[in-house]
C-alpha cells in the first residue's frame, strides 16, 4: 500500500501544479473552447467524463453516507482527479494496509 499511497499523493500534488498553471497561464474559455472545436478534444473529453463517472460509481459504493458520497461526486466532476487522488489518498490511510477495506469501505465490515 506504500506505493499506492505514494503515486495517489503524487497525484494531488502534480494535479495542484498543473491546474494552478492552466488557470494563470491560459484561458479556461477560450483554450477550453478550441478543445471541444477539435475531434479529438471532444473524444478527450468524452474519455476523461466517463472515467470519472466510473470512479464516481466506486465512490458512491464504498461510502455509507450518501451526503459524502455526492460531496465527493460533485468534487470529482468539478475539480477532476485531484479529487480523484485526494480521495485515494486518503482512503488508504484510512483502511490501515487492509485492501478489503479500501476497496469496500464500510461495506468491508
Amino acid at each position: 500500500m506504500k506505493l499506492a499511497r505514494a503515486i495517489s499523493w503524487i497525484g494531488v500534488g502534480a494535479m495542484v501544479l498543473v491546474l494552478y498553471y492552466g488557470f494563470t497561464e491560459g484561458s479556461f474559455f477560450s483554450d477550453g473552447g478550441m478543445i471541444l472545436d477539435n475531434p479529438w478534444g471532444i473524444v478527450s473529453m468524452v474519455d476523461l467524463y466517463v472515467g470519472f463517472t466510473i470512479f464516481s460509481m466506486w465512490i458512491y459504493f464504498r461510502e455509507e453516507s450518501k451526503l459524502v458520497s455526492i460531496s465527493w461526486i460533485a468534487a470529482m466532476m468539478i475539480f477532476g482527479f485531484l479529487t480523484g487522488s485526494l480521495y485515494v489518498a486518503l482512503n488508504i490511510g484510512r483502511s490501515k494496509d487492509d485492501w478489503n477495506r479500501f476497496f469496500m469501505g464500510w461495506r468491508s465490515n
